[in-house]
């Protein structure tokens, strides 16, 4: 039997030394679910927010397999915390799981050079307009396709307003590019970011970047990034960011 459970004590521990702040909202009980093997005594576990679902202590089967009934979208990002977790994904998912590489980078604070940022979200040409996400803009990206992933996590904007953060580019009213909070934990966000696709390849997800880590600064917040593909990972290596590892994700595109 799979459980959800709220005792976090436990479950801290099978998740310990793990640095990924969407496993630190869902111990938080900030955002995200968490499930175990068994309530009494778990020795394995599974933190779910959003698109990501990260595995730890024992490999369990079923806990791979397990699909809350709330869940309505096939799309998950499977983290296994090792090697034996690799080998259980793959073994009860096969083809419907891609091996991937992402890059996750150090969790350093005052690595940012202000000045530096400050330069980047000055080169906004006239053209556009950049503003922080408020309520309008918040409902506005939800319900655009390519960006709700920038809101999609929060129930609602008060929800938005105590945990997440973002900053936008319009034109012409239109908005192009942004980085947001794809989750908040306390003392800081995990960056999502994104660019309209005819509007790529301007600097405008640099810009945005530099806006959003500047306003966390500002607020006593760390801006945790990490990286889809290398793409990604120069972007936040411009931005300021040590790079730390990389690691084995597997993309599930349907469940059995």
């Amino acid at each position: 039997m799979i459980y959800e459970t709220r005792d976090y004590g436990k479950e801290a521990l099978l998740f310990k030394d793990w640095d990924e702040t969407l496993i630190w909202s869902c111990l938080q009980g900030v955002m995200g679910n968490l499930y175990v093997n068994s309530i009494e005594n778990p020795i394995s576990a599974m933190a779910l927010l959003g698109d990501f679902c990260f595995f730890a202590g024992l490999p369990d089967e079923e806990l791979v397999l397990y699909k809350p009934f709330w869940r309505k979208k096939d799309f998950l990002i499977l983290i296994p915390r090792n090697k034996r977790w690799e080998e259980v994904i793959e073994r009860c998912y096969g083809r419907k799981v891609k091996k991937v590489i992402r890059y996750a980078f150090k969790k350093e604070k005052n690595i940012f050079n202000g000045n530096l940022l400050r330069k980047a979200v000055g080169m906004l040409s006239g053209e556009y307009i950049m503003r922080m996400i408020d309520e309008d803009l918040f409902w506005r990206c939800r319900n655009i396709p390519w960006c709700e992933d920038w809101v999609s996590q929060y129930k609602d904007y008060d929800m938005y307003r105590k945990y997440g953060l973002g900053a936008v580019i319009l034109k012409n009213g239109k908005i192009v590019s942004g980085a947001s909070s794809y989750a908040g934990y306390i003392g800081g966000i995990e960056i999502e970011i994104d660019t309209r696709e005819e509007y790529r390849r301007k600097g405008l997800a640099y810009i945005c970047g530099a806006k959003l880590i500047l306003e966390c600064v500002e607020r006593g917040l760390y801006p945790s990034w990490d990286a889809q593909n290398k793409h990604s990972a120069a972007l936040a290596e411009k931005l300021g960011y040590n790079f730390d590892y990389e690691y084995n994700a597997y993309e599930l595109y349907s469940y059995l």
